[in-house]
């Protein structure tokens, strides 16, 4: 038998194919999704029981929303609203600045800087924000003179609560800082250094700029969590929101409608902060796959 005649035995006999349409086809069946019907049941459930809350607060008199709407806006709570921000504003600033030498010295060869910085973070950490302002609050006892001036005088509840907020701050700003400058390629560094530029040129131009990608997103976190933060001064009586507002409800006793007031008022102010951080994120990822 010859060659040919074999290859016509071997051919598959023609007619439709056994296991389905040739693969040309395929492109022109229609494509279904994955019915689910369980995460349908669960959203539509989550939807009823957000309705049903939001019904229940709108038309609930105890929350008195007419006194939300009197005092949402008056002078006492927007003088409390402004101390909030600065105080935010000057612990992030101060924070980051001491938080920055603390991690260069974290990653400094020299160990006394290193072990001196390590130190200041782990006790930092370990104190608990609150814990701390009450000793500078009572620091007189230890030094009732500064300088020559009576401690009383010197440190006031604004200062005491920006010292102390900021030495709270500075010790989280430097762990991040120190994360944001170790995810820096190492090659960045090396190549940066066989152009000869010299340590603080490489730190500002080469490994800063590129670190900001990682400071960002927990920077953000920190500068909320800082906002909110700031209600702790209170005990030491700072003016600050929440302070105005238990000010207003201890002579007219309308405790939950003034915390409302306080509680919309870190909303929004959270809320532009988070719509903040998502445009400087954006900035600094440029050129990478995520920022598409």
């Amino acid at each position: 038998m010859s060659s040919d005649a074999l290859a016509q035995d071997t051919l598959p006999p023609a007619g439709p194919h056994p296991l389905g349409p040739p693969e040309g086809d395929l492109a022109d069946l229609p494509v279904v999704g994955r019915r689910r019907i369980g995460q349908w049941v669960a959203a539509t459930a989550v939807l009823v029981a957000l309705a049903l809350a939001a019904n229940s607060v709108a038309r609930n008199d105890a929350f008195q929303w007419g006194v939300v709407g009197d005092y949402f806006t008056s002078a006492s709570v927007l003088r409390g609203l402004w101390l909030t921000l600065w105080l935010t504003g000057a612990v992030m600033a101060l924070g980051f600045a001491l938080g920055t030498l603390l991690a260069l010295g974290r990653l400094s060869s020299n160990p006394v800087l290193r072990s001196v910085s390590w130190g200041y973070v782990w006790f930092f950490r370990s104190m608990p924000i609150l814990v701390q302002l009450l000793f500078w609050f009572n620091i007189g006892a230890l030094y009732p003179t500064l300088f020559g001036v009576k401690t009383v005088d010197l440190l006031g509840p604004v200062t005491i609560a920006v010292i102390g907020l900021t030495l709270h701050e500075a010790a989280y700003a430097a762990e991040v800082v120190r994360g944001g400058i170790l995810s820096v390629d190492r090659g960045q560094i090396e190549a940066a250094q066989s152009l000869g530029l010299g340590p603080w040129r490489r730190l500002w131009r080469i490994v800063l700029p590129q670190a900001m990608r990682s400071i960002v997103p927990p920077a953000g976190n920190m500068l909320i969590g800082t906002l909110k933060g700031t209600s702790i001064v209170s005990v030491i009586a700072v003016q600050d929101l929440l302070y105005s507002v238990q000010l207003v409800y201890h002579r007219t006793y309308q405790v939950i409608p003034l915390l409302l007031v306080a509680t919309l008022w870190y909303v929004v102010v959270t809320s532009l902060l988070s719509v903040g951080q998502h445009y400087v994120e954006r900035y600094y990822a440029r050129g990478t796959e995520r920022a598409r």
